[in-house]
């Protein structure tokens, strides 16, 4: 990282180029008009920080004539480093992705020990795909199948608040799937071409599915107005929207007690599932705590 030549830049240009950066890293592309927007720049300021950025690291991008777009090359290297959460806050929330300078925090605070962060360089590939509809080439290390070689057509991240998955077409096994990212490796993004309608985000039922959870009290508890007030519930009930997809995550997150009869006992359950119907036809409900797995077929993280 030319740390001697970037000494010399404003903080305001660091922070463009450290959004050029990223956004080269992780979508793939970036032009005049992204910065303009971005930051409210002129069209030849943002061309004078492509210019600079191009001469801090002359191998990182190259211009697309016919998108008159700039893309990340393959010898691309990052020049600034990014912390995984302030990557994954910017990707989910299009919030951080500026930020130049050390992290701090402004009040005591702390959090669970995320045990497996993504690692930044697969994250990247995945991310690019994303964003520019492409498929993958990887191999990857299953539970059940331990190492193959797949092509995804990846269109979201997934944090299940243990670990982060991509939700995407298995060409392979023809349906929509859960991949940890942690357990992909040599992801190589496939040529451009338009994507079968069979492999977008729009034919995946379980993901543009919407179910409706009533989460109550867990009838065992001796005061169930605490957690009435813990969680602002309305007439005893709190009533949340969630993709198909992503519900057995919920789930398991916070400990819902999805059994018929309330039967679950542990300190742990403070919340019961009262409209089970809900859950028919959610395919990963091996993750709900007390489910009748006889009831379902049950389709797990790949």
């Amino acid at each position: 990282m030319p740390i001697v030549q970037l000494e010399n830049v404003s903080q305001a240009q660091k922070e463009r180029l450290f959004h050029i950066d990223f956004r080269l890293r992780f979508l793939g592309d970036i032009s005049r008009a992204d910065l303009a927007s971005r930051f409210g720049v002129k069209a030849a300021a943002a061309t004078r920080d492509l210019s600079l950025y191009k001469e801090l690291a002359p191998g990182n991008l190259e211009y697309d004539t016919k998108g008159k777009i700039y893309t990340s090359s393959r010898q691309f290297r990052p020049l600034f480093d990014s912390s995984c959460t302030q990557v994954l806050a910017a990707l989910c929330q299009g919030l951080g992705d500026d930020f130049v300078g050390t992290h701090s925090a402004l009040i005591a605070a702390e959090a669970p020990t995320q045990l497996n962060f993504p690692q930044l360089d697969i994250l990247a590939t995945v991310s690019r795909a994303i964003h520019q509809k492409r498929a993958l080439q990887l191999q990857y290390r299953s539970l059940s199948s331990g190492l193959t070689k797949r092509e995804i057509v990846p269109f979201a991240l997934i944090d299940n608040g243990l670990r982060w998955h991509v939700r995407a077409y298995d060409r392979q096994k023809k349906r929509f799937s859960d991949f940890v990212i942690n357990r992909i490796t040599l992801p190589k993004l496939l040529a451009a071409q338009a994507l079968p309608p069979h492999e977008t985000k729009e034919a995946d039922i379980q993901w543009n599915r919407i179910v409706e959870m009533h989460l109550v009290p867990h009838p065992k508890l001796k005061h169930p107005e605490t957690v009435e007030h813990e969680y602002g519930m309305q007439n005893g009930i709190l009533k949340i929207q969630v993709r198909a997809a992503v519900a057995g995550y919920v789930l398991r997150r916070w400990n819902v007690d999805c059994s018929e009869g309330h039967g679950l006992i542990g300190a742990e359950f403070h919340l019961w599932l009262s409209n089970q119907q809900t859950l028919y036809g959610v395919e990963n409900l091996v993750l709900a705590p007390g489910f009748n797995k006889d009831a379902e077929t049950q389709v797990g993280v790949e």
